[in-house]
C-alpha cells in the first residue's frame, strides 16, 4: 500500500490456531507480540503456579486494577519496540473492544483484525493434545474458559474481522491458508 506500518490483531477463541499462526508470521519475518504471554509472565512474576485457574484469576484482576484494556496497555511497549524495525507487527490474542481501542489511541498505525475460526470440538481436542500449563482438561473447564473470554467481549472482535481463517481442516491446510493470506498482506503493506 503506502510503505505504512500495519498491526495485524489476531483473534480467535482457545485451541483456534493463533499460536500456529503466529508462528508462521514469524517464519515470514512478522513480528509477533502475544497477549497471553503477557498474564503468563505476571502469574509467573506473582510466584503462581501456570494453571487455568490462576491464569484466568490474573487476568481477570488486571481488568479489574487497570481497566479492561490492561493487557493491552502492559503490551503497548513490546508492540512500539517491534514496530521500530517491522512494517507488520501481530497481536496474538486480543480479546476486547476496549484492548483494541487503547491499542488504536496509543499508536498511530493501520489495524487489521484478523479472526481464526474452528468448532468446539476441534478446539476442545487441540487444548487436550496441546497440553500447555492453563489448557483445561475438561469438557467442563473449556466451556468455562470460552464463557470467560466471551464475556470479555472476544466475540465483538472477531464479529469486526476483515480476514476470517476457517481452521477445521488439516494442519497442514491450515498453515498453507495463513502463509498464503500473511504473504498477500505482507506484500501489500511492506514492498
Amino acid at each position: 500500500m503506502d510503505g505504512g506500518k500495519l498491526v495485524i490483531v489476531v483473534a480467535g477463541m482457545p485451541g483456534s490456531g493463533k499460536s500456529t499462526l503466529s508462528m508462521v508470521a514469524g517464519e515470514l519475518n512478522i513480528e509477533v507480540v502475544n497477549l497471553g504471554d503477557i498474564v503468563r509472565e505476571e502469574v509467573m512474576r506473582r510466584g503462581l503456579e501456570q494453571n487455568l485457574e490462576n491464569l484466568l484469576k490474573v487476568a481477570k484482576q488486571l481488568r479489574e486494577n487497570l481497566g479492561n484494556d490492561a493487557i493491552m496497555k502492559l503490551a503497548i511497549p513490546k508492540i512500539k519496540e517491534a514496530l521500530a524495525t517491522h512494517c507488520i507487527v501481530v497481536i496474538d490474542g486480543v480479546r476486547s473492544l476496549d484492548e483494541l481501542e487503547y491499542l488504536k489511541g496509543e499508536i498511530d498505525v493501520e489495524v487489521m483484525i484478523l479472526a481464526v475460526h474452528a468448532s468446539p470440538k476441534t478446539r476442545f481436542q487441540r487444548l487436550i493434545a496441546r497440553g500447555r500449563p492453563g489448557d483445561p482438561k475438561t469438557w467442563d473447564e473449556f466451556r468455562r474458559r470460552d464463557l470467560e473470554e466471551l464475556s470479555w467481549g472476544l466475540g465483538n472482535i472477531i464479529a469486526l474481522a476483515d480476514i476470517v481463517i476457517v481452521n477445521n481442516s488439516t494442519y497442514e491446510e491450515f498453515i498453507s491458508d495463513v502463509r498464503n493470506t500473511l504473504s498477500r498482506v505482507y506484500l501489500d503493506w511492506c514492498t
